[in-house]
């Protein structure tokens, strides 16, 4: 039974006929008008949305050939405006004791003025609710009316005491009404054992939903993936379908009492399984004709580059496709210094909506959001004629690809560093985060020895060396893989060339792309072309692809002209993220020409690195599932990450939860094999997996303990010394 079908009778649905076609024409960058065929042709089934938009009932947003902005009513948060109608909302959430209430205005100010239109307070008892009274009247008094938000968690009786001050309740379905702490593993065997629950969970929140609706204040339906229901994970486990209807159960209890000032959010620490939520909701909310605006946001996402890596590719992948109204980048960092990511990723967001940034309609039948698979390649294979070792050019769980200069290849060790690959007297040997192929764009004259040294050494270790077809053909270079276009694709290989790769840009024909699938490459590149839209384009490319059965590996090649540390990060979490999100993609090139002189070699090719694992595909280093902190924290969350990080980075496919406390529940660890979480001041419990193995540790020897924890389990190594170049 669909979720929506679960105690939602009274909805209308309105349906057109069999083969109804619209045509819809705008006018794209560059001034050229397209004129779209409507995927309304194909045979579906449709409801009208509450903005009178027309949707097809199998999709989650508009339209997913060009980024259209999902329509939503208008929810207010004291000054401030969410919905489709307005800008994205930016946000983030105090670290400080909320009963200091001068600590916490200060932080509020801060985060304010670096431009957050909304704050987040935890509230968890009685005394920091009387303090949010203080901190709302000290904020007015000072000139700063920024909305705050209440953060709720198994209070119920709070939620109504600071209802009476604060502009917005977020309440979490699953330990609302629950009132435990024990995240209890219980058996639920017949319908009237599961529903029995909702009447006790109506006859608690109904009260706040009264209060909120008379005073105006708003509320967040947040819903976390580690944090559901005993209830909800014995129907659903934890999965996405499980997350929406915990939402839905509380949603229905707002809709019950006319009350509709509320959003919703599906956060993870998973990006994929936050965006799978995300979408499923959108999906069931055009099914019921419900218009409400979605808050977006990766939780535990960590600290620096990962943190704002993992939080690009969830936030930016549903950005792209027209969801979201308001949006968190949750770090383990001061919270005013969220504001920046969060600021870039609206600024995306808006300006592909504005835009409307996508690719003529064509149909999606190959993409189902409703279930993750992974598209895979096929590796090359070696052939005997081969003078070199091919089967490493490519890696099975994902490829990072590099572009280099002449100038670079002559650096020789420090080129060789910045690849990732380790020194053994001089010469390189690949490591687990070794570039797999390098993208040269001429090959480097005969005087240039040491050039033409590094070509020859990567080879030998298995790396391919990728040059332009019509370089080779200038200057011939011994096993290179020639780079040629789609209509080059069934030429000859120039002098010397061992195989071929291909370069599209996503606007090939299906007939071109047959080709390309039935030719003997060993791998695509999308080199999008400027202006238009790479998640929409590649979209249509891997549909043509499936089309005809291709089982060639595609690798992301990203060229950004310019920019900053932050917009590689964001845009290529963004824009790559997105489809890796839906298993398109075997790899990634990020290739930047811009003027930035602290974007290296080697920072490309971590943060590409960092892009298969945030997007769950090739492991590399240490995963780090950390909460951002908050007041409810029991110790110095960046203090102590910090000193996790620096005594156990070294330790690639090993997943760390550092937790202040535990009141999103076991659950939210999901993806971790350890963790370390706060259980009372001064004390912290160790888990494996989601249980708890040992409990109320002096948290000055909680950090080695954990390391004994890793030990025992059989997951620890010794940090490598690598040796001295001679």
């Amino acid at each position: 039974m669909s979720i929506a079908s679960r105690g939602t009778t009274t909805t209308t649905r309105a349906r057109v006929g069999r083969r109804t076609t619209r045509t819809t024409t705008r006018t794209a960058r560059g001034g050229r008008a397209r004129a779209r065929a409507s995927a309304d042709a194909v045979s579906r089934e449709y409801v009208v949305d509450a903005t009178g938009v027309m949707v097809p009932t199998g999709e989650y947003c508009v339209n997913h050939a060009e980024t259209v902005r999902r329509k939503t009513r208008t929810v207010h948060v004291g000054n401030v405006k969410i919905g489709s109608e307005h800008a994205i909302v930016k946000q983030t959430m105090t670290t400080s004791d909320t009963r200091d209430v001068e600590k916490t205005v200060a932080e509020v100010i801060r985060c304010a003025d670096a431009g957050a239109d909304m704050v987040r307070i935890t509230v968890q008892g009685m005394q920091e609710a009387k303090a949010c009274k203080a901190i709302k009247e000290t904020l007015l008094a000072r000139g700063y009316t920024t909305p705050l938000i209440a953060d709720i968690h198994f209070a119920p009786k709070v939620a109504m005491m600071v209802a009476e001050c604060f502009d917005k309740i977020r309440v979490n379905p699953g330990n609302f009404a629950d009132g435990r702490k024990t995240f209890e593993n219980i058996l639920y065997e017949t319908d009237e054992e599961y529903n029995a629950e909702l009447a006790e969970i109506e006859e608690v929140f109904t009260p706040l939903v009264l209060k909120c609706k008379e005073r105006g204040v708003a509320m967040r339906i947040g819903t976390n993936h580690g944090s559901l229901s005993a209830r909800t994970l014995s129907r659903y486990g934890d999965t996405p379908m499980g997350m929406v209807e915990s939402a839905f159960e509380f949603a229905r209890i707002c809709r019950k009492h006319d009350y509709h000032n509320f959003v919703f959010s599906m956060k993870a620490s998973n990006p994929l399984v936050m965006v799978q939520a995300y979408r499923l909701l959108s999906h069931e909310m055009y099914k019921l004709g419900w218009d409400y605006p979605l808050h977006l946001g990766v939780t535990e996402a960590g600290e620096g580059e990962d943190g704002r890596m993992k939080s690009s590719i969830g936030i930016g992948a549903l950005l792209l496709d027209g969801l979201g109204d308001t949006i968190r980048v949750s770090l383990t960092e001061a919270s005013e210094l969220e504001i920046e990511p969060c600021t870039r990723l609206a600024n995306l967001g808006m300006k592909a909506c504005a835009d409307n940034i996508g690719v003529e309609q064509f149909e999606e039948t190959h993409r189902d959001f409703k279930v993750f698979t992974r598209r895979s390649g096929d590796l090359p294979e070696q052939k005997d004629s081969d003078a070199i070792d091919l089967r490493n050019i490519l890696h099975r769980d994902g490829s990072v690809l590099a572009a280099v200069t002449t100038q670079q290849l002559a650096s020789e060790d420090g080129f060789y560093r910045e690849l990732g690959a380790k020194l053994a007297v001089g010469m390189p040997l690949r490591d687990i985060a070794t570039c797999d192929s390098i993208l040269l764009s001429e090959v480097p004259p005969a005087s240039e020895e040491k050039a033409l040294r590094s070509i020859r050494r990567l080879q030998e270790i298995g790396c391919g060396v990728i040059v332009p077809v019509e370089e080779l053909k200038k200057n011939p270079l011994e096993n290179a893989i020639a780079l040629v276009s789609a209509d080059q694709i069934n030429d000859p290989l120039p002098a010397g060339a061992a195989r071929k790769a291909v370069t599209l840009n996503g606007f090939e024909s299906a007939e071109q792309i047959k080709a390309v699938c039935a030719s003997d490459a060993v791998m695509a590149l999308i080199k999008t072309k400027d202006g238009e839209s790479r998640l929409h384009s590649s979209r249509r490319l891997f549909e043509e692809i499936a089309n005809c059965g291709g089982k060639l590996p595609v690798i992301h090649h990203m060229f950004m002209p310019s920019g900053d540390r932050s917009d590689v990060v964001i845009q290529s979490g963004a824009q790559i993220g997105g489809l890796l999100c839906d298993g398109l993609g075997d790899g990634v090139l990020i290739q930047y020409t811009g003027a930035a002189k602290d974007i290296s070699l080697d920072f490309l090719r971590t943060t590409s690195f960092g892009l298969l694992q945030g997007s769950r595909m090739r492991n590399t280093k240490t995963e780090y599932v950390s909460c951002p902190s908050c007041g409810r924290t029991l110790f110095d969350l960046q203090e102590v990450t910090a000193q996790i990080q620096e005594k156990t980075g070294h330790l690639p496919g090993v997943a760390i939860a550092v937790m202040g406390c535990i009141v999103n529940g076991p659950g939210e660890m999901a993806d971790a094999d350890f963790g370390y979480v706060g259980g009372a001041p001064g004390k912290i419990d160790l888990y494996v997996g989601k249980e708890v193995v040992r409990r109320g540790i002096a948290s000055e020897v909680a950090c080695d303990e954990l390391i004994e924890l890793i030990k025992e389990h059989g997951r620890w190594k010794d940090k490598e010394v690598e040796e001295v170049a001679a």
